[in-house]
């Protein structure tokens, strides 16, 4: 299973207004691991930066001037992403851009035409309604660090989501093997006998547990089209 983590930059919000993409981020996922392999590149819009949008991300007309423009790196792109899933934190902002670029060369294909996409702030509205969703507030909820977000970057932002994204679908991430002792080990005393230790408290879940785990293993499967616990 191949997933692409993607992100981009913009001189705006809205490309009905003109604005265009200035930074692509994509970080590639094989079987739910990071590969290593990443697609990113700047873009030279060949237009003004709105001052709001330069806030958010901070890069400037001037450091994209020698920069490519979208048509001398739309064939890499595309390349990179033909056949995966994308992951993207509200799709429609990002694809609608994609979107946009590629109708701006006149070409016929969309980016539906290459890809699946899934929306992990639709996932995240789905399994935590009614709270706030952004990824800063997803990265506070599953304690991923996103210390070094002082700007928003395409890369970096990818590269966080990912975290986000194997977290909140993957379910535990800490399986509680790490072990420390409240008094020091005594080595040289040797190990406990068997039968000195502590009977071994089993806990199973009750049906309405078991009811709201199968009904969480079903809202994943949905949203992604896979769900690791299927696989158990």
């Amino acid at each position: 299973m191949r997933q692409i983590i993607l992100d981009t930059e913009t001189t705006g919000l809205e490309p009905s207004d003109g604005h265009r993409i200035i930074e692509v981020g994509c970080v590639e996922l094989i079987d739910r691991r990071p590969s290593n392999n990443h697609f990113h590149q700047y873009i030279n819009p060949q237009r003004d930066i709105e001052d709001g949008a330069l806030e958010v991300h901070g890069i400037s007309s001037e450091f994209l001037q020698d920069k490519p423009v979208f048509a001398d790196i739309v064939d890499d792109l595309l390349e990179f992403v033909d056949g995966a899933e994308l992951i993207i934190h509200n799709a429609p902002f990002d694809i609608g851009f994609l979107d946009w670029e590629l109708s701006l060369l006149d070409r016929e294909d969309r980016m539906s035409d290459h890809v699946s996409v899934l929306d992990t702030l639709e996932l995240a509205r789905d399994l935590h309604p009614g709270q706030r969703n952004s990824l800063d507030a997803l990265c506070k909820r599953y304690d991923v660090d996103n210390s070094s977000r002082k700007l928003h970057g395409a890369l970096l932002d990818a590269e966080i989501l990912a975290d986000v994204y194997l977290i909140m679908t993957g379910g535990q991430t800490d399986l509680g093997l790490s072990f420390q002792a409240d008094e020091p080990v005594d080595h040289e005393a040797g190990d406990l006998a068997l039968d000195e230790r502590p009977a071994l408290l089993v806990l199973t879940a009750s049906p309405q547990e078991i009811a709201a785990h199968e009904a969480r293993v079903q809202a994943i499967h949905e949203k992604s089209g896979h769900c690791l616990w299927n696989d158990i």
